[in-house]
């Protein structure tokens, strides 16, 4: 029997349980021929009482392979014929539900299969994983349904043993598994600085990032290298940084007309993305681009920056200030339409201008990519080639913008990508410490304006007494936050503090921070859970300690415990944060490119760590002139008259000027009146 002719009319046309769902990901898959359910108790009591294993099939909207799987199999009646037949379907959206993707994603590694997504695991009916894999071929997929039915049907004990021997494994602490035993040595600079030396052998030399293909941009690690520079001077270091930024800046994973960047590049030279552009990425890289710039002044970074927040502000903001998620890679059924350009069209664009911009953006008529359209991406700076095309470089500057300004209006005619427009409140507080970050940099009261409006958002919408919701859309919010929500926006928070030195949003951190002890720290090990004790309680509870494009919640909330304890005087937060890095610290010099947030917190520990406190009336320009130095390694407090934080009592301004002091471990030097005489007292 050919089972890819199979014919079934039953759901044809008809939504299936996934139509009331606000995820643009389970929409997408409402009219499938698959009965699919969302994760609910309807699908899992129907698997029970009907004894059917489950598919649980595991994606996010902007996934290129999810939308190929979908075409496949998903929308052929003769395999959902097979699916509706044997199985209970359950449809899960990954970034809604990262809980239930940590669970089965772990079972499938430790299948030994390389994860991925889509990630499609079996089932029994009480949710023990017994096989699963990524993306299969239709002739494939129809094969295994098969196989796996019989296989139910005629080997159940074999099944529900190996299920069993998952779950074990599931079951076993990160701690007990890794061997954190928390007996790390005193925390010292040759901790990061052999961290370094490991980091910096996989340095690529010549394109930035790392020697490997794909590349990712992991702006974490990028981070951490500007920091390890601050503390030691290192020049590798730095120019590993610049490089790495320069490289994404003219590369093809940067949008070179619109801005924003894309998810990582398909090669080794930052040319061939895979399209879709992740909020989170973008947000964490215009963190990265502002505090390189603080440090390096450089041009370039300023330009990423405040074009890839035109982006935010153009394509991914909602009416009500969230952030939405994600666009689609794909657009009119190709990946890269929507970005990429035939010469000919650049042509018409440009017209006697075409061989400046066509030597800029390194376009061919052939086509420098897939079916003979280009990828816009530079090579040169604009001295040189300036030189090279016979024009001047502010004239050079000047028909770029034109073009730019251009090829973006004629751009907003084609058909766009899909738009996941859901809020998540761990990415939106990660582009809010951008827009933070950003105003740090340069000062712009309007990316203030945008930050402060995400951030009233959030307490607004996203927000249900002391809970957190994880997902908002169509004015309804909903799912109980996970660690990386209280994480993060605990650190938005408190970034968001030290530029308005508005009280409200330090003690929300506090609140978030104090929250997250309650509710998700195992008290055996003083590491936290990724699920609350609130939540949906699944076969296995897992805690997310490696840091990866996204920093760990672990560590995202041991950095947050060691700051917030020093803006606040809460020893007790300080003491938790060196608890937990001592359970790591062994495993940074390792592979600091799994645990560079870890290693930025070890910075804090190995050399003076500062608590400024500014008190005055011009409180908010000393702040200003305060970010143009780079000093990471210092926390910043201030008030213009009182306040109830420990710091600043007694510190008020004296005779109406405004003061500086530059405290060590709550004692602090004689105040000064300017920010260059407070430079000088820090150490």
């Amino acid at each position: 029997m050919n089972l890819l002719n199979l014919k079934s009319k039953s759901l044809k046309d008809k939504p299936n349980h996934l139509i009331n769902e606000t995820s643009p990901y389970l929409l997408q898959h409402a009219h499938n021929p698959v009965d699919w359910y969302p994760w609910g108790d309807e699908a899992l009591d129907r698997a029970r009482n009907e004894d059917r294993p489950i598919i649980l099939s595991i994606g996010y909207s902007s996934c290129h392979w999810c939308h190929v799987m979908e075409r496949e199999s998903f929308e052929h009646e003769g395999i959902a014929q097979l699916m509706n037949d044997y199985f209970i379907c359950i449809k899960v959206d990954r970034e809604e539900r990262p809980d239930i993707d940590q669970v089965y994603m772990d079972a499938v590694q430790a299948m030994g299969v390389n994860g991925g997504w889509p990630l499609n695991v079996f089932l029994t009916p009480d949710q023990k994983p017994f096989y699963g894999g990524t993306y299969f071929p239709a002739a494939g997929w129809a094969q295994i349904l098969s196989n796996i039915n019989q296989a139910y049907r005629d080997q159940r004990d074999q099944l529900e043993k190996s299920a069993n021997q998952f779950v074990s494994h599931m079951s076993l602490s990160e701690t007990a598994r890794m061997g954190l035993t928390g007996e790390g040595e005193a925390f010292d600079i040759i901790h990061l600085d052999q961290a370094f030396q490991q980091f910096f052998s996989k340095f690529d030399t010549e394109k930035g990032g790392l020697k490997k293909a794909p590349k990712f941009p992991m702006p974490n690690n990028w981070l951490f290298a500007l920091r390890y520079h601050h503390l030691t001077g290192n020049h590798y270091a730095l120019e590993q940084v610049k490089l790495t930024l320069k490289q994404i800046a003219y590369g093809g994973i940067y949008d070179q007309i619109g801005g924003g960047f894309s998810r990582y590049s398909v090669d080794d030279r930052w040319f061939a993305p895979h399209f879709e552009k992740m909020l989170y990425d973008n947000g964490q890289l215009v963190s990265l681009y502002s505090e390189a710039f603080r440090l390096t002044k450089e041009p370039l970074f300023k330009e990423v920056v405040y074009e890839t927040i035109s982006w935010l502000e153009r394509e991914m903001t909602s009416p009500e200030g969230g952030f939405y998620s994600a666009l689609d890679a794909d657009s009119d059924g190709t990946e890269g339409k929507f970005y990429t350009w035939k010469e000919d069209e650049l042509q018409d664009l440009c017209g006697d201008e075409t061989p400046v911009i066509s030597a800029y953006y390194n376009t061919t008529v052939a086509g420098n990519w897939e079916d003979g359209r280009n990828i816009l991406f530079r090579k040169i700076d604009n001295k040189p080639l300036a030189k090279n095309l016979g024009i001047s470089e502010d004239d050079l500057k000047s028909k770029v913008q034109d073009f730019k300004r251009v090829a973006l209006e004629k751009r907003g005619e084609r058909i766009r990508p899909g738009l996941d427009d859901k809020i998540l409140t761990s990415w939106n507080a990660i582009m809010l410490k951008g827009l933070v970050d950003a105003y740090r940099a340069f000062g712009d009261d309007h990316f203030l304006e945008l930050a402060l409006k995400n951030a009233e958002f959030i307490d607004t919408r996203l927000t249900d007494g002391d809970n957190l919701c994880r997902t908002y859309k169509n004015g309804e919010a909903k799912l109980a936050g996970y660690l990386e929500d209280y994480a993060h926006l605990s650190d938005a928070m408190l970034h968001l503090y030290q530029v308005t030195f508005n009280e409200h949003w330090l003690s929300r951190s506090v609140d978030l921070t104090q929250f997250a002890v309650d509710h998700f720290l195992d008290n055996e090990d003083n590491l936290f859970f990724f699920t609350g004790d609130h939540s949906e309680q699944l076969i296995a509870r897992k805690k997310e300690l490696f840091d990866n494009v996204i920093p760990a919640s672990n560590s995202v909330m041991a950095n947050n415990l060691f700051i917030l304890g020093k803006m606040t005087n809460k020893d007790e937060f300080i003491d938790l944060s060196i608890t937990m890095l001592s359970r790591i610290s062994k495993l940074i010099s390792k592979d600091v490119s799994y645990l560079s947030n870890w290693a930025i917190l070890m910075s804090y520990n190995v050399k003076l760590f500062s608590e400024i406190v500014i008190s005055g009336s011009d409180l908010i320009p000393f702040s200003q002139e305060l970010w143009l130095a780079y000093k990471p390694n210092a926390v910043v407090l201030g008030t213009r008259n009182k306040s109830s934080l420990s710091l600043l009592e007694g510190r008020e301004a004296k005779s109406g000027k405004t003061q500086v002091y530059v405290c060590y471990n709550k004692t602090c030097q004689l105040p000064v009146e300017s920010i260059a005489d407070a430079l000088k007292q820090l150490k």
